[in-house]
């Protein structure tokens, strides 16, 4: 078995004095970037230290055996069966485009068995009909850049990051009619959508006599709002509206979601608005809306009634 030294870790691209463990993670490394990126790195990162503690090469002589020994020892640290799945996903990646490369035999994380996560339900806190509407009439009355912020997750479901990266010229073009927004998604991603004359108001309002730059401002000091900034602004507007339980700006994303689907947006439509890549994620925020509402035991109570 092969044994690692301490100094085994994931350098920067260096090739003359790189181990094949070390440039296998470089090369994977290499498909992402931002927080992807540096995800991965901390994921690979902590696999290094495992085969390090075990005396292994992190990749030459890894059977599936330890791969699974990883995974129970994740599981053992006290994390819980998500986030050993999400912990796991940087270190098949490696083993696959290792393999892939030609530079191991076979893949040793293919077949490790991985944690069952059973999720009936969407675990975020979204808002009802009632609710996102009272949540979008007082975030205009704090100020227009929380209004602004307000539609775009509550109406369009942006994300956080999405929502503070707009600019006052990624929505100035109009597109067979409609007025557009340009963003640039998860994944990096392109996207394109429709503004209705609610939102691009209350954009408008935001925006003011300005022509470029950031739309959404910190209301005191002027300067570009960031994630955090986002997260801020959301719980403000919750407080405000006096909505009794933690909001955050993916409840908002999740409330655009489910009101859709409540307001009769079939599911690809809705799927469309989501931007998710996979029908069944836009079903698990359905499902997860109505499930009790729908569940079949209503029509077999009312069935069986005259039993």
């Amino acid at each position: 078995m092969s044994t690692t030294s301490s100094s085994e870790t994931i350098l920067p691209f260096q090739p003359s004095s790189m181990s094949a463990a070390q440039l296998a993670a470089v090369s994977f490394l290499a498909r992402y970037s931002g927080a992807t990126h540096a995800l991965y790195r901390a994921q690979l990162g902590r696999w290094f230290a495992w085969c390090g503690t075990n005396g292994l090469d992190p990749l030459v002589g890894i059977q599936r055996a330890h791969v699974e020994l990883y995974i129970r020892d994740l599981g053992d640290a006290g994390l819980m069966d998500s986030s050993v799945n999400t912990m796991m996903h940087a270190v098949r990646g490696y083993f696959r485009f290792a393999h892939i490369d030609g530079t191991i035999p076979a893949d040793p994380a293919v077949y490790a068995r991985l944690p069952k996560v059973h999720r009936d339900e969407s675990r975020t806190q979204g808002l009802d009909r009632l609710e996102l509407i009272r949540f979008l009439q007082v975030a205009q009355t704090i100020s227009v850049h929380h209004g602004a912020l307000a539609y775009l997750l509550g109406v369009n479901a942006l994300r956080a990051s999405e929502a503070a990266a707009v600019r006052i010229e990624d929505y100035t073009d109009v597109l067979r009619g409609h007025r557009v927004l340009h963003l640039v998604g998860k994944g990096n991603k392109p996207a394109t959508m429709p503004l209705t004359v609610p939102v691009l108001r209350v954009l408008e309002a935001c925006r003011g006599e300005r022509t470029t730059g950031p739309l959404i401002l910190r209301p005191l000091s002027g300067r570009p709002i960031d994630r955090r900034d986002v997260y801020r602004m959301v719980q403000r507007i919750a407080r405000s509206a006096s909505i009794p339980r933690h909001i955050s700006p993916h409840s908002l994303r999740h409330a655009a979601i489910t009101n859709a689907l409540d307001a009769g947006v079939p599911l690809r439509d809705a799927q469309i608005l989501a931007r998710h890549a996979d029908p069944r994620t836009t079903e698990h925020y359905d499902r997860a809306r109505g499930n009790l509402d729908r569940h079949g035991v209503h029509f077999l109570t009312a069935y069986v009634a005259g039993v």
